[in-house]
């Protein structure tokens, strides 16, 4: 495949993501507004992601920690590398923001199925970012890359969401 032809698949990835991105940050407040009408409804997590300057290959995203989530009222800040046979193989992701989650480690490593074993070239880098969000507010403890973590998470929740709220307010405000 061409590089110009492999610039045009990624850059059809940025135009979803700026449309997910766009229709996310809209619906955020009627979410939030349902929310408090009907607790039962989830409120969705702003997110957005593009090219590092000119560069194709790297890109930045932003996500806003889930509200029913420790996370909450964080931005978080992530790195996404694209391997050269994207999307047949999927992109690196790395947060750059310092979290207190069991699926993510010291360096910003994800432990996410889809990232992995189960990635599909029909993923968009907004359904990977949404991924992410979900993860922020369902953990999966059973599979952790750290495991003092997902210990906690299981077995005392209340000290674990105290902590990862301390992370958020100090390294993602």
């Amino acid at each position: 495949m061409s590089s110009s032809r492999r610039g045009t698949s990624i850059r059809s990835s940025t135009a979803t993501a700026t449309t997910t991105t766009n229709s996310a940050a809209a619906s955020t407040s009627n979410s939030s507004k349902a929310s408090k009408a009907n607790p039962g409804v989830a409120s969705s997590s702003a997110k957005s992601a593009g090219p590092k300057g000119d560069n194709l290959y790297e890109w930045v995203s932003t996500i806003v920690g889930p509200a029913e989530s420790p996370y909450a009222t964080g931005i978080f800040f992530l790195d996404i590398t694209f391997p050269q046979d994207y999307p047949f193989k999927p992109p690196k992701v790395i947060f750059r923001t310092r979290i207190y989650h069991c699926n993510i480690n010291s360096t910003g490593a994800i432990c996410l199925d889809i990232l992995k074993d189960n990635w599909s070239p029909a993923l968009t880098i907004s359904k990977v970012l949404l991924s992410i969000c979900s993860l922020l507010t369902d953990a999966n403890p059973h599979d952790p890359l750290v495991g003092s973590i997902a210990n906690q998470y299981l077995h005392d929740r209340e000290e674990h969401d105290k902590t990862a709220r301390e992370w958020t307010k100090r390294y993602a405000s």
